[in-house]
């Protein structure tokens, strides 16, 4: 009997001194930032932790000393502004100038006063950013500061590198920049984030911000995930009522061509893409408000439902290639996303004539009267011309795919992503990853880390099979997302998806990533994105 009152009392002592262990705190920052660490994390980098210069945004200059053109001009503009914003708000109000401070330092270079840019090929105020396109660069900031590179984009990629080369001094109002040499480029072409404006409209002024957002993190893909079930906002000219009748309204929340134009031009100028996504078989309920005849009907499941579109009828195939001609005009982009994900057949079966049309062209069974649809439809993007990009159910059902369709794998659950990534590779397929970066799925801060942990690569291919590997996508499916959450939902989580496409860490260090992350995310919040803290107790000058 006092034996077993005794391992009580043990047992309740060790309850308390644990629970009182959780109450247990140090002084924060959990995680002190780091000063003037370029995100993502460039290729090479020899940086000296003694030299440094200091600069003074009023004398400060950037100097074409190669090819020049309006878009490099205007990035000088850009940046110019980026730099007058590591002046700091104090508490008071008073915005602190950025100045420099008298230093009698054996380790002090003296003033910045220019960056000579280098841009050794062509300059063209038209050229569009592309997935082949050239983003790697040089960056010296010795005696003679330059930066160098063979296209436009790698400039632009290494003017937004020496922007975070900047620091606050420790007086909090010196701006600072150590002697730094950089030879830098991405690891991978496409490193995209994949935004839903369907499930809630998104106006532009804040995808104008996500835009910028993306360019702090080298991103260079905005994938335009433009309509789905919920509701149409793309307004097309040729079929008006889409978005008259699909549209949450068809005026406050619609994307007219004119929009979509200004979007993709304030894309282009920072070196991202656009590429739209017109979702189907499935995901097209607003599409059939207006268009009903498109959809398959499923009054067998519920009476005046609708399910995926019809696949046996002609006519469902020349409204999509007069859509996709009219959608080819508006996007500037080689790829199209054509989706083919999360069909539900239900409807499909209980209809009498896609069945007599599946007995009359032999098809076995719906997979494959999938994969037929889906056939058809690549081929009329095929010559619009389109390059097509789809979900990764379409190659699970066996679709003959032409061999620059890229394979879109999202799923996390069912089959690993790493087996599918497999196959797809191994049949000569082009792939892109976002399984393990859906950025609607939360939990607790600092939950950037299982973002940051997922390595594309790892899923045992070989060197070919590597090479067929594009990139990668953050997603922001807009379920639970508005206006006025979207940003801080997106970043910084996408941050760790985007260094894990740029940089090539294989070797990493979570406390020392937590630390750049850190200075990071103040440095987008002074720039106006508002990120959210990426880790605990902390703050932003």
């Amino acid at each position: 009997m006092f034996g077993n009152i005794m391992k009580i009392i043990l047992v309740v002592l060790y309850i308390s001194v644990v629970y009182v262990k959780c109450y247990i705190t140090e002084p924060g920052p959990k995680y002190v930032a780091t000063k003037g660490a370029i995100w993502p994390k460039p290729q090479k980098q020899n940086v000296s932790s003694k030299n440094y210069f200091t600069l003074v945004d009023g004398s400060f200059k950037f100097v074409a000393t190669g090819a020049n053109c309006k878009l490099l001009n205007e990035s000088f503009v850009r940046y110019y502004e980026i730099i007058k914003k590591n002046r700091i708000s104090k508490p008071n109000g008073i915005i602190s100038n950025i100045v420099t401070k008298p230093l009698v330092d054996e380790s002090y270079l003296g003033e910045l006063k220019q960056l000579n840019v280098n841009l050794t090929g062509k300059c063209n105020d038209n050229d569009q950013p592309s997935l082949d396109m050239d983003e790697s660069y040089f960056l010296g900031v010795l005696e003679d500061t330059e930066l160098s590179a063979n296209s436009i984009w790698g400039i632009l990629r290494g003017l937004e590198s020496f922007s975070q080369l900047l620091y606050l001094g420790d007086d909090k109002s010196s701006v600072l920049m150590n002697a730094t040499v950089i030879i830098d480029y991405p690891r991978f072409k496409h490193r995209g984030l994949l935004l839903d404006t369907s499930r809630h409209y998104i106006p532009l002024d804040k995808i104008y911000d996500i835009l910028d957002a993306m360019v702090y993190n080298k991103l260079n893909v905005f994938h335009w995930h433009i309509v789905d079930d919920q509701s149409f906002p793309y307004v097309s000219k040729k079929f008006p009522e889409l978005s008259q009748q699909g549209a949450y309204d068809p005026t406050l929340f619609v994307y007219t061509a004119e929009n979509i134009s200004a979007i993709i031009d304030y894309a282009r100028k920072r070196g991202v893409r656009v590429m739209p996504e017109f979702d189907t078989p499935g995901h097209t309920r607003s599409w059939g408000v207006s268009h009903p005849e498109l959809l398959t009907k499923c009054d067998g499941v519920q009476k005046g439902a609708y399910g995926p579109m019809d696949p046996s009828k002609n006519t469902t195939y020349s409204f999509l290639k007069d859509l996709f001609a009219e959608v080819r005009e508006v996007f500037t982009d080689q790829f199209i996303h054509l989706g083919g994900d999360e069909v539900d057949f239900d409807c499909w079966q209980l209809d009498p004539n896609i069945n007599d049309f599946m007995k009359q062209h032999s098809i076995a069974n719906y997979s494959a009267l999938e994969s037929y649809y889906i056939q058809k439809v690549i081929d009329i993007v095929d010559e619009i011309p389109f390059s097509s990009v789809v979900w990764e159910e379409v190659f699970e059902n066996g679709v003959t795919l032409p061999n620059k369709t890229i394979v879109h794998v999202w799923k996390d659950f069912g089959t690993p992503w790493n087996q599918t990534l497999y196959e797809v590779t191994a049949d000569g397929k082009f792939a892109l990853l976002s399984a393990c970066w859906y950025l609607d799925h939360l939990s607790n801060g600092g939950d950037w880390t299982k973002f940051y942990q997922c390595d594309p690569t790892n899923f045992g291919g070989s060197e070919e099979q590597l090479a067929l590997l594009l990139g990668g996508e953050a997603c922001m499916w807009a379920e639970a997302v508005n206006e006025y959450n979207v940003v801080q939902r997106i970043f910084p989580r996408a941050s760790a998806t985007a260094e894990k496409l740029w940089s090539n860490n294989d070797n990493y260090d979570l406390e020392e990533v937590a630390r750049r992350l850190e200075e990071h995310t103040c440095r987008m919040n002074r720039r106006g994105i508002a990120a959210q803290p990426p880790n605990a107790a902390g703050f932003c000058l």
